[in-house]
């Protein structure tokens, strides 16, 4: 079994991210060569073959060229899975490639059981395994649901070009305002999902993070709700922390959220649910109404 593994580079450098590439191929047990369109002063190690495009000539992003750059592996590689990260990058790129070989593909894969691959379903609260038929088979893997794995050694490095024109100028990118709320420095982080109801309920949250000394957090459902601010967010497409005391509070456990706090010292979990996924993560689940719990320890804490 062979997978060819989509690497990506973020201005000039080699994304750590792409060690979770190695952790999925290692999980299924396959062989692996990697593409990446980046520098040779940057390479991972990696005791593998390694085709190398040069950033400078074809871009960081080049929806065009680097569909070709691809198809041009594909033809020498004959893959089995080709594996991106569920990125912006594999999200735009991924999608390309699949129907230029005609190709199924699997997005946001979390697991490997049974022959197949996990995805989420039922609103992140359930998985369903998905066999599909044929090959090439293209993947993207969410962030944080596979280990990071450096193999080591030293990769084959093979020169790779594409002739044509490209579609579209990659310009650069334009930084994100800076966040009023640094969540990666906070030693005690609790964090409010869907679960709390209603926006009228937040304070209650943010009175028990201040009665702890900490700050307050949020689930992405309450952000896109417009409950919470953004700079609150943990997860995937928020901040990613490691405080020592992590409380989520009606929080169902998608895998987006928990891979941007699963690195917690001490997580504990209330939730009316005892069989909500982020339980498998907590080291204490309360089970329990949030909206009754919450203010009885705040109070308690206050005496």
């Amino acid at each position: 079994m062979k997978t060819l593994l989509i690497a990506e580079c973020r201005e000039g450098k080699f994304l750590d991210t792409n060690y979770e590439l190695f952790g999925f191929a290692d999980k299924l047990g396959a062989t692996s060569a990697m593409v990446l369109v980046g520098r040779q002063d940057d390479l991972p190690a990696f005791a593998g073959k390694l085709y190398l495009a040069d950033a400078a000539k074809f871009g960081e992003y080049n929806p065009d060229l680097h569909k070709k750059l691809i198809l041009a592996t594909v033809d020498q590689e004959k893959p089995d899975y080709i594996v991106f990260g569920h990125t912006s990058y594999g999200w735009d790129l991924a999608p390309r490639v699949a129907a230029a070989l005609k190709a199924p593909q699997l997005s946001e894969v979390v697991g490997v059981a049974d022959g197949g691959f996990e995805l989420p379903s039922c609103n992140m609260k359930m998985r369903r395994t998905v066999k599909p038929q044929g090959t090439p088979v293209l993947l993207t893997l969410q962030g944080g649901a596979f280990p990071v794995l450096k193999p080591g050694g030293t990769p084959q490095v093979v020169p790779l070009e594409t002739a044509g024109e490209p579609g579209v100028n990659f310009l650069g990118y334009e930084p994100a305002v800076a966040k009023d709320v640094n969540l990666s420095k906070a030693e005690i982080i609790v964090s409010a999902g869907r679960g709390i109801g209603k926006p009228e309920n937040v304070p209650a949250i943010a009175a028990l993070a201040k009665a702890l000394g900490g700050e307050l957090g949020a689930s992405r459902p309450v952000v896109d709700g417009g409950w919470v601010d953004h700079a609150h967010q943990v997860g995937t497409t928020g901040q990613t922390v490691s405080p020592k005391l992590y409380i989520a509070c009606g929080i169902s456990g998608a895998i987006q959220h928990l891979a941007g706090m699963k690195k917690s010292g001490f997580i504990v979990a209330i939730n009316k649910d005892k069989d909500a996924p982020i339980g498998e993560v907590a080291d204490v689940l309360v089970v329990a109404d949030v909206m009754q719990f919450v203010p009885a320890l705040t109070a308690k804490l206050g005496k």
